[in-house]
């Protein structure tokens, strides 16, 4: 049977041995962190993107203003800076070595026998059923990890054209959002984007938070290049703000499922859909006048979950126009088990039976629909704007589905292996 043994993993190098820290002193911790010990008059790469004001194209695709965005140097940036860690030994093991597999079916879940990810485990470190927890500065967090894990720093430019500084000085009085590595990756490129890092913000979305994700997909411009998010009791193990974001060269199974198109249009131009055919239930929001319109739609909702109790996970797909929206039980109700059985007995049955362990019942999600719904309408209204409901029939073959599996299978990203997924929302 496949199962998924649910512990906390390492993502930091730092985090495996930070009970031996107390014993180091001298030139601050001697771990060249990014606290107070480490972090003055530090300096780090600094990626300034322009902002993305309106959502446009029937391809999907993101479009900064009138003007051709340039040729993908984020994404660029990012694998090279990603491979140059890989020469430097930061990662704990070679995640392009891990054995996987394309299990047979409709959806094309993929099984990766991934090993290395769950030596050394460390105990939970805070309660497994509330989503909203304070933060503990005693527990790891991102402020821990080695300057060398940082790949730079990624901020909205001032004057609005995209920039790059190699060797920017760390501003610790407006606390820098990083992208790091995660040095225990489940596919290639695996990141972290850390919002606001020295701010020590608990793992909750908010409005800001979640715009600086959509900007990083937008910005990458790569349909292989994912973010997504994981809240305390969805798969989350460190209660520090974070996305986590990688490359898979096909489609996630997710991304395949039909949609009951347009249920919900918000005044600013947000569709939101039903979920149809895929065994956890949950929402689909796409266009919008602006990115921040998508952006504050899926956050809002996000909001309403957190504020409600209730465990969700989030994947932006599509260069950040098309999100993923997934309320769910609590994971602590996944079994135990063996990790090279469940690879060999991997089947699509078995993936669609876990999956839909963590689903709400049918009931329960209409539930927490008219939640969410609510949730937007009053900040609709506040904005001076409405939300206009319609139903529909299923859309069981959506333009915007075709169009990102066309991109996607259009070819491979540089240095890609294609076909490995563990559990970035576990979709």
């Amino acid at each position: 049977m496949l199962k998924i043994k649910r512990v906390p993993t390492v993502v930091s190098n730092f985090q495996k041995d930070e009970a031996e820290d107390g014993a180091r002193s001298g030139g601050g911790c001697g771990r060249n962190c990014l606290q107070k010990c480490c972090i003055q008059g530090a300096k780090l790469p600094l990626y300034a993107f322009k902002r993305v004001k309106e959502v446009v194209g029937e391809k999907g695709l993101l479009a900064v203003d009138d003007e051709e965005a340039p040729v993908a140097f984020l994404d660029s940036l990012l694998l090279g800076e990603w491979e140059d860690r890989v020469q430097r030994g930061l990662f704990r093991y070679d995640v392009t070595a891990c054995e996987t597999k394309v299990i047979p079916g409709e959806y094309g879940f993929i099984a990766q026998l991934n090993e290395g990810r769950h030596l050394k485990k460390r105990p939970t470190e805070f309660r497994v059923d509330k989503v909203l927890q304070p933060f503990d500065e005693s527990k790891f967090n991102f402020t821990k990890v080695g300057q060398e894990e940082v790949l730079f720093q990624f901020e909205a430019s001032d004057d609005n054209e995209v920039q790059f500084f190699p060797n920017a000085p760390v501003d610790v009085e407006n606390s820098p959002s990083v992208v790091a590595i995660n040095v225990s990756p489940i596919e290639y490129g695996h990141v972290l984007l850390i919002p606001r890092i020295l701010e020590c913000l608990p793992q909750r979305i908010d409005r800001e938070s979640f715009l600086l994700a959509l900007h990083m997909a937008a910005e990458a411009g790569n349909p292989y290049f994912r973010l997504g998010y994981n809240s305390l009791g969805a798969f989350a193990t460190i209660n520090h703000l974070h996305f986590q974001a990688y490359y898979l060269a096909v489609p996630f199974p997710i991304e395949k499922a039909p949609t009951r198109k347009k249920i919900t249009t918000l005044n600013g131009g947000v569709k939101i859909s039903d979920l149809l055919n895929y065994p956890v239930r949950g929402l689909v929001f796409e266009g919008g006048n602006s990115l921040e319109d998508l952006s504050n739609a899926v956050s809002d909702s996000s909001i309403c979950l957190q504020g409600n109790n209730i465990p969700y996970n989030v994947l932006i797909s599509d260069s950040g126009k098309r999100i993923f929206l997934l309320p769910q039980c609590y994971a602590e109700k996944q079994a135990l088990g063996e990790r090279k059985e469940d690879y060999q007995e991997a089947s699509e049955g078995n993936a669609w039976r876990l999956l839909a362990e963590v689903s709400l019942s049918e009931e329960r999600f209409e539930e927490v629909k008219a939640l969410i719904f609510e949730a937007i309408s009053c900040a609709d209204d506040r904005s001076g704007s409405t939300a206009e409901n319609l139903l529909e029939e299923p859309d069981e073959n959506p333009q915007s589905h075709e169009v990102a599996n066309d991109a996607l299978n259009k070819g491979s990203h540089r240095g890609m292996v294609p076909g490995k997924q563990e559990c970035l929302v576990q979709h």
